[in-house]
C-alpha cells in the first residue's frame, strides 16, 4: 500500500490511483482528485469487454457546507493553470489500501474520511463519505455535503466540449434512491444509486485542463455536464453514490434491490476479503490487468490507453499469473489466445473497436511458446489442454519454417529467423510515426533468434523433429552474432535483407541470449562480455535503456510532441520490464548465494519497490528518461513491468542457498 501524508508538494498531489473492474472499464484519478488526464474517470466502462470503453463520469464537485461556511472535497485546473478550490490546506492524509482514501480536516476535532473502489463482483463504482471524531452536536447536524457528478459519455481517447444535443434529462426511481442519465442515446445509461436527496439543475463546467496531455503536445481542455446536486445531511450517517452503466454485470437493478448504503456496506466487504485472498501487494495490482474478453480472459498491456497485446500479454502473464500461482487464469489466457492462430501467427493486438486483429509482430507468438514452457512446467494442465497447446506452439514453428506474413522464416542457409518489410515494425522496437519506422530492424534482430531457438528447444521437448532446427540455429547464432571487437552481440544482422550487413548499435535486446529466457544461448567468455556491456551502458535504477548514450542517435529524455516521444521510445528510453532479464543474466553468474540474492535484491528490485510509491501508485511504470533522474513515463500502470517485477521475486525465492 501507499501512504502520504503532508506535507504535500504538487508531485505527490498528481500520483495516481487505479481501480478496475476486470472488463476493461476502470476508475481512476490523483492523490489530489485533480484530473490531470483525459482519461481519469470515476465511471469508465468497456462496452465490448475489454474494448469499447467509454468516459460516463468523469468526477466529482464536492463540498461541505456548515455555518455559511463552504469546506472544498475536491479541486479542480482549468485553463489556462488554475486550480480552485484548493483542497491542500484541509488534506491530511492519503492512503490506497484497501482502496483509495482520504482524510480532510475539517476543524480541531472533526475530520472527514472519503473513499472510492471499484467493486470486482458487480462493476460498480462507490464513493462514500463520513465523519470522524467527536465535534460540537450543534454543528455536526449542521453538516451538508454536496456533490455534483461531472459527466460527458465519450469514447476515453477523445475529449467533450459543450453542445446543445448532451441530455441532462434525470430519471428517478425508489423515491430517488437512484436517479438515471442518457448523455448521448447511443452511449450506456448511467445510474447513481444513493442515500441523498438530488435536485436537477443542469449546468456547464468549463474549460478543464488536463496537463499530462499538455505535457503530451495532445489537446488538453475540456467541458463536463453536471445534471444536478446530491445533498447529505452527514448527522445522519455515511453519505452513498454508487455509479454503473447499462450492460454491466448488475447496475441500477442490484442497488436497487437493497437500499444503497447497505449495498455499498457490503459490497466493501466482499470486495476487501477477495482483495486480501489475492496476497501480497504486488498481487493485489497485478489483478487489475487481468479481463475477460470473449468466454475466455486476457491481459491489459497497460493503463489507462492501453488494450490487449500478444507480446505484452505473454511476457507479463509469466510473473502476473505463472509465477504467482494463478494457473487457472495462465491457462485460460493461452487457450484464448491460441484460439487466434492464423498462417502460424498470433495476433499483435486488438483493436478498441472491431473484432479483426492485428497480425504484424514477429515475437508475439514465438513468447506464446516461452508462456507455455512455463505454463507447462507447473503440471497443472490436463492431457487435452496440454496437447492443444502444444500443437498451437507446433504450428507457430511451422509457419514460421515455411514462411509468413512480412517475409518471416527460418533462412535456408543459417536457419536463423528473418523478417521485416519497409514500413512495417515488426519487434518490440515498434514505434511509428506517419510513414516513420523509428527502429525498422528489417533481417535478423537478436532478441528474435534467442526467442526462436528457444521456441524450437521447447517444442524439442515433447517432439524431437525440432531439435535439429534448434541445433543449427544455434550454431549460426555463435558464428553470425558476436561482436570480434568487444565479444557482445551485435544487434542485427543481415540488416534489411542484405547479406552479412549489420548493426552494431549497444541496445538491451541482446540480453535475452544470457537471461530472461529457459535456455541461455552464451555462457563464459561471451556471456560475461554481453552482461558486462548492459550492465556499463544500459543500466538505470528504472530499465534498461533501449539504447546507449554514446550513440548519436540517444534521446536521454522521454517528452514533447508525438513525433518527439516516438522518436525517443526506443533510442535511450528505460523500461523498467527489461530489468527481469537482467536480473536472471546476473544471477547466473552471481549464484544463489545469500550475499548475491540480498545484493541482487538491492541493487535492483529495491529502486522498483521504491517507484510502488510514486507515478501510479502501487503500481510500476512502462518507460522512465534514460538520463538521470530518470523520470517516469509513459503509461503509469505497465502489466509487463509489474510481471517481470513479480518474476524476479520469485525467482530470487526459489534459488537454492549456496551449497544447497
Amino acid at each position: 500500500m501507499t501512504r502520504i501524508e503532508p506535507p504535500f508538494d504538487i508531485t505527490r498531489l498528481e500520483d495516481e490511483w487505479l481501480e478496475a473492474d476486470g472488463f476493461g472499464g476502470f476508475a481512476s484519478g490523483t492523490v489530489g482528485t485533480l484530473r490531470t488526464r483525459r482519461y481519469h474517470a470515476l465511471l469508465l466502462a468497456a462496452t465490448r469487454a475489454p474494448g469499447g470503453r467509454v468516459v460516463l463520469v468523469n468526477g466529482v464537485e464536492a463540498w461541505l457546507e456548515a455555518n455559511g461556511k463552504r469546506y472544498p472535497l475536491s479541486m479542480q485546473r482549468y485553463v489556462p493553470d488554475l486550480i480552485y478550490p484548493d483542497l491542500t490546506a484541509n488534506l491530511i492524509a492519503f492512503d490506497t489500501a484497501p482502496w483509495p482514501t482520504w482524510r480532510v480536516q475539517l476543524d480541531t476535532r472533526l475530520a472527514l474520511t472519503a473513499d472510492v473502489f471499484v467493486s470486482k463482483a458487480t462493476r460498480e463504482t462507490v464513493l462514500r463519505w463520513r465523519l470522524e471524531g467527536a465535534g460540537d452536536a450543534a454543528a455536526t447536524s449542521a453538516l451538508t455535503l454536496k456533490v455534483r457528478p461531472l459527466i460527458s459519455g465519450r469514447d476515453y481517447h477523445a475529449l467533450h466540449h459543450e453542445n446543445s444535443a448532451f441530455n441532462f434529462t434525470a430519471q428517478t426511481s425508489g423515491d430517488q434512491a437512484c436517479v438515471s442519465w442518457q448523455p448521448y442515446g447511443d452511449r450506456p445509461v448511467i445510474h447513481c444509486a444513493t442515500n441523498g436527496v438530488y435536485t436537477h439543475a443542469p449546468d456547464w463546467y468549463r474549460n478543464f485542463c488536463y496537463v499530462r496531455e499538455r505535457e503530451r503536445g495532445l489537446d488538453f481542455s475540456e467541458d463536463l455536464a453536471t445534471p444536478g446536486v446530491f445533498s447529505f445531511n452527514l448527522a445522519d450517517g455515511e453519505a452513498v453514490m454508487i455509479l454503473s452503466a447499462s450492460g454491466a454485470a448488475s447496475g441500477a437493478q442490484s442497488a436497487g434491490a437493497k437500499p444503497a448504503l447497505a449495498h455499498a456496506t457490503e459490497l466493501a466487504r466482499i470486495e476487501q476479503q477477495r482483495r486480501k485472498a489475492l496476497g501480497s501487494r504486488l498481487q493485489r495490482s497485478a489483478d487489475a490487468y487481468v479481463v475477460e474478453r470473449n468466454e475466455g480472459r486476457t491481459i491489459l498491456a497497460g493503463f489507462p490507453w492501453f488494450t490487449d497485446w500478444g507480446r505484452d500479454t505473454f511476457i507479463a502473464m509469466r510473473g502476473l499469473l505463472i509465477a504467482s500461482g494463478r494457473l487457472d487464469d495462465a491457462e485460460a489466457i493461452l487457450l484464448e489466445w491460441s484460439g487466434t492462430l492464423s498462417e502460424g501467427m498470433l495476433p499483435n493486438r486488438f483493436p478498441d473497436y472491431g473484432d479483426t486483429p492485428e497480425y504484424n509482430s514477429v515475437d508475439a507468438s514465438l513468447w506464446f511458446i516461452v508462456a507455455v514452457h512455463d505454463y507447462l512446467a507447473t503440471h497443472h494442465a490436463s492431457a487435452a489442454t496440454q496437447q492443444r497447446l502444444q500443437q498451437a506452439s507446433e504450428a507457430i514453428l511451422t509457419g514460421y519454417t515455411k514462411g509468413t506474413r512480412f517475409n518471416i522464416q527460418a533462412s535456408a542457409d543459417d536457419g536463423l529467423l528473418s523478417a521485416g518489410r519497409p514500413g512495417v515494425q515488426l519487434t518490440w522496437m515498434d514505434a511509428k510515426v506517419g510513414d516513420w519506422v523509428v527502429t525498422p530492424r528489417i533481417g535478423k534482430p537478436v532478441e528474435v533468434q534467442a526467442l526462436w531457438i528457444n521456441a524450437l528447444r521447447i517444442a524439442a521437448g515433447w517432439n524431437p523433429h525440432w531439435q535439429p532446427a534448434a541445433d543449427r540455429a544455434l550454431q549460426a547464432f555463435h558464428e553470425r552474432f558476436i561482436d570480434p571487437s568487444t565479444q557482445a552481440l551485435f544487434d542485427n544482422v543481415d540488416v534489411g535483407h542484405v547479406k552479412g550487413a549489420i548493426d552494431r548499435s549497444i541496445r538491451p535486446n541482446q540480453i535475452f541470449a544470457i537471461g530472461g529466457l529457459p535456455f541461455p544461448l552464451l555462457d563464459g567468455a561471451a556471456a560475461r562480455a554481453v552482461l558486462d556491456q548492459v550492465e556499463a551502458q544500459l543500466l538505470t535504477p528504472l530499465g534498461l535503456r533501449t539504447l546507449a548514450p554514446s550513440d548519436p542517435a540517444y534521446r536521454g529524455h522521454y517528452g514533447g510532441s508525438p513525433l518527439e516521444r516516438d522518436g525517443a521510445y526506443h533510442q535511450g528510453t528505460a523500461w523498467p520490464w527489461l530489468l527481469g532479464p537482467f536480473v536472471d543474466a546476473w544471477l547466473r553468474f552471481h549464484g544463489g548465494a545469500a550475499e548475491a540474492r540480498l545484493q541482487a535484491k538491492t541493487r535492483f528490485l529495491d529502486p522498483l519497490y521504491a517507484h510502488l510509491d510514486h507515478a501510479g501508485l502501487d503500481h510500476l511504470s512502462e518507460i522512465a528518461d534514460g538520463d538521470a533522474p530518470h523520470a517516469p513515463a509513459g503509461t503509469p500502470f505497465q502489466a509487463w513491468s509489474l510481471g517481470e517485477l513479480l518474476r524476479m521475486e520469485m525467482l530470487l525465492a526459489r534459488l537454492p542457498s549456496a551449497g544447497a
